[in-house]
């Protein structure tokens, strides 16, 4: 599955672009001010937009070369009114302070050189991400974008996710979207949704189309169902605390590669001793260590931020390794608890949003979890 997802070992190019800084974080006499400093030196540079720009990338199973690194827009500029928290310990608070809008923050993203935009109908913001790009004078061929249907336009049958296709493309100003994703396996409405979706790819609407939030139960539904062309992609949560193994081999196997949502957790690990210790003997940040780790493991990683400078530090992944020691104890961190936890969100969330919200109908109760 790795070998052939990206050409990684250019890094020794790529890495002398991607951070022109780095001599910033040696430590040559206080470790200790070094990070302190850190995050004062984390800004764009021509080298660093560059390199991001023309970031490695991941080959989808129609041939499609795909970012493995993008911005996601969750939670930026607006937050939608069944989250499942308005703001979360550990995440970037802006209390005290006013909220960025969606444009800002995407206009800053593709000022560093972020070329993959990861966006959805239920962010609420993809006119604003629209108008960033609008203004960004960045050309459309240059982009990839990325965007979801939510549940209750799935619910509410093909005409609505054709009517919500059009709006997206409206909102984010393209003709066409490089993919497509069912945000939540609707049950009873998904493999519907996903053949209204072949059929806007053969229009042109759609380059590719993927699934999010998918069991490999529902996948084998679909596949069951017979679908013409197989989702490129599954966007789940991926991070060491939830590191589904089986689920992620079953996918790869079948040649669906991976998109990593929550790839820092929200910013609830940053204290963690294990990763602590990493980022300190790499004398990286721990969203780096957490960023890399997506990327050995071959899944796209989608951080995202409402702050330039860690925009920048987030994207700074591709100029060191970790240890297969390292990986196998990042591999190792998560718990039972973590995919009993998975579990509950997956039956609560299939149904979210829609008529039977709050209840079990329909909800596949045997899923693999781990």
């Amino acid at each position: 599955f790795r070998h052939n997802l990206f050409t990684m070992r250019f890094a020794p190019a790529l890495a002398s672009l991607l951070i022109s800084r780095s001599s910033a974080f040696h430590l040559s006499s206080s470790r200790l001010a070094a990070r302190a400093a850190m995050m004062t030196t984390f800004a764009t540079t021509d080298s660093s937009r560059e390199a991001l720009k023309e970031c490695p990338t991941i080959i989808l199973n129609d041939g499609t070369a795909h970012p493995a690194i993008g911005f996601g827009t969750y939670k930026v500029g607006f937050i939608p009114a069944s989250a499942s928290s308005a703001v979360s310990a550990g995440t970037e608070s802006t209390t005290g302070a006013p909220q960025r809008t969606a444009q800002e923050c995407v206009a800053d993203a593709l000022d560093c050189g972020y070329r993959f935009l990861e966006c959805a109908e239920f962010y609420g913001n993809e006119s604003e991400v629209g108008k960033a790009i609008a203004q960004s004078g960045v050309k459309r061929e240059e982009l990839f974008l990325c965007s979801k249907v939510w549940t209750t336009t799935i619910e509410n049958g093909p005409d609505a996710v054709r009517a919500q296709l059009e709006k997206t493309l409206s909102d984010l100003g393209t003709d066409y979207i490089d993919l497509y994703l069912i945000h939540w396996p609707v049950p009873g409405k998904h493999v519907e949704a996903y053949k209204t979706l072949e059929t806007l790819k053969k229009e042109g609407k759609i380059k590719g189309i993927g699934v999010s939030n998918y069991a490999f139960e529902d996948y084998l539904e679909l596949k069951d169902n017979g679908i013409e062309f197989l989702p490129l992609v599954n966007q789940i949560e991926i991070n060491p605390f939830l590191y589904r193994k089986n689920t992620i081999e079953a996918f790869a196997k079948d040649g669906v590669v991976l998109q990593s949502y929550r790839s820092l957790r929200d910013g609830k690990a940053m204290n963690d001793p294990t990763l602590t210790k990493i980022a300190h003997d790499h004398d990286k940040s721990v969203a780096q260590i957490l960023g890399r780790w997506c990327i050995q493991h071959g899944f796209v990683y989608m951080p995202k931020s409402v702050k330039k400078e860690r925009m920048v530090e987030n994207a700074q992944v591709f100029d060191f390794e970790l240890t297969e020691d390292e990986m196998t104890t990042l591999d190792s961190l998560t718990t039972p608890d973590a995919i009993d936890a998975f579990v509950g969100l997956y039956r609560k969330c299939v149904n979210r949003d829609t008529s039977k919200d709050g209840t079990m109908d329909g909800v596949k109760m045997e899923i693999t979890a781990d």
